[in-house]
């Protein structure tokens, strides 16, 4: 298990009774030291309750995060988060220059618990971030909340207009991802790994 990022349950998985434990819970960030360029900077919405539990992001057992990832060839081979992150894993994320963060910090049973408040005022913090590590991609995960963060109704999934909001980097694009929950029925891992494999290509190394 990650020793810099331990999880609080020592590498078991959570019950459910030691779920209700991790409400309003947090998540440590997967950032470098100020100033270290990053290739991708992935944004959840917050976290679940397994992944404050465990202190991993995406760690839920049914989330098609981590196997979207291997399937499109960029964190390989396919990660088990539902224990916490590895050493060798969290070592591998800061080489290949990809680091993640979450929109809105507590942790909730269900995304749709937080309020528009809490995503709007999310903003001004992830635009701070694209100047503190000058990611070349922010990808943002889940449409729903992001039209909410930044007052856009109309945004669709794909690469977004950065002109118009203000204090962007712009040497930073903006995408927004589909949510990889397994409550998604729109999306599969194909499908998740074709958008993730998009957004690689437009960075390099």
């Amino acid at each position: 298990m990650s020793t810099e990022h331990p999880s609080p349950l020592n590498g078991e998985r959570p019950t459910r009774d030691q779920l209700a434990g991790f409400i309003n819970g947090g998540l440590d960030d997967r950032l470098p030291l100020p100033g270290t360029a990053l290739r991708l900077l992935i944004v959840g919405i917050n976290p679940g309750l397994w992944t404050a539990a465990v202190n991993a992001p995406f760690a839920f057992p049914g989330n098609r995060f981590w196997p979207s990832l291997d399937r499109a060839g960029i964190v390989t081979p396919r990660v088990d988060a539902s224990r916490g992150l590895s050493d060798e894993v969290e070592a591998q994320l800061a080489a290949l220059g990809i680091g993640i963060t979450n929109l809105v910090g507590r942790a909730t049973a269900r995304a749709d618990e937080l309020t528009r408040q809490e995503l709007q005022d999310a903003l001004p913090r992830l635009i701070k971030l694209t100047h503190t590590y000058t990611p070349q991609a922010v990808a943002v995960v889940g449409i729903t909340a992001y039209r909410e963060a930044f007052s856009d109704r109309k945004a669709k999934v794909g690469q977004q207009d950065t002109s118009q909001i203000e204090g962007w980097n712009p040497a930073t694009q903006l995408w927004v991802v589909p949510q990889p929950s397994g409550l998604n029925a729109h999306e599969t891992v194909d499908s998740l790994a074709n958008t993730w494999r998009r957004v690689w290509e437009t960075t390099r190394s």
